[in-house]
């Protein structure tokens, strides 16, 4: 049975914060909130756990994951960027967006694309999952909350207890988080590439709208 936590975005609760990052530091699975839509999100070196989101999410071994990061400096040690991306990084973040990066060595083998040795970096828009990452003092490996056969991510949180109770460790009920994809951009080459439109906007990566 998972552990239900209301935080609210506005007077976050750190007592509830600690309790939900001492589940992530033991090997479990929270869904929290974030700027686009909820999320997954467990331990960066956790296998196990890594491999439960996958089964809840319907995903293979290709699925390329995200790594939840508080700042740009925290991205640094898990991704190579040059001063053209760092500086559009810093202008876009955070926000609604997952950007594709070189993976450093910090990076678990498992996470990362398995031909191109890339993974995805996103520094949220939300008080609740910055309190998170904050607490945690490390990037969290992340899903979006979307069931196999789904349109969408799921946004109720009393819903995704109902659902999954017994497939997460915590649900984190953090209000209504939205129904949108972050958008995908890989900053790999020598120009931005969006690889899906979602919620940030395209313009400032001179990419036109789709």
């Amino acid at each position: 049975m998972s552990q239900f936590f209301t935080i609210y975005p506005k007077n976050i609760n750190m007592r509830l914060i600690h309790q939900a990052v001492a589940i992530i530091k033991e090997g479990g699975i929270v869904v929290y909130p974030t700027d686009s839509c909820y999320a997954l999100g467990c331990h960066l070196d956790d296998k196990a756990a890594l491999t439960r989101i996958r089964q809840i999410r319907g995903l293979d071994d290709q699925h390329q994951m995200t790594l939840m990061c508080r700042d740009l400096s925290e991205i640094a040690s898990y991704a190579r960027v040059d001063n053209v991306q760092f500086r559009l990084l810093k202008a876009n973040t955070p926000g609604s967006y997952t950007f594709i990066l070189e993976a450093t060595r910090e990076v678990p083998k498992r996470l990362q694309h398995p031909k191109r040795s890339t993974i995805g970096i996103r520094v949220p828009d939300h008080p609740v999952a910055l309190a998170l990452l904050e607490e945690l003092g490390e990037p969290m490996c992340s899903s979006t909350l979307i069931l196999p056969d789904d349109p969408g991510p799921l946004n109720d949180a009393e819903l995704i207890r109902e659902l999954l109770e017994k497939k997460v460790d915590a649900v984190i009920d953090g209000g209504g988080a939205g129904q949108d994809f972050t958008t995908v951009i890989d900053l790999t080459g020598e120009v931005p590439v969006l690889l899906r439109q979602g919620k940030g906007d395209v313009a400032p990566f001179g990419i036109e709208k789709t």
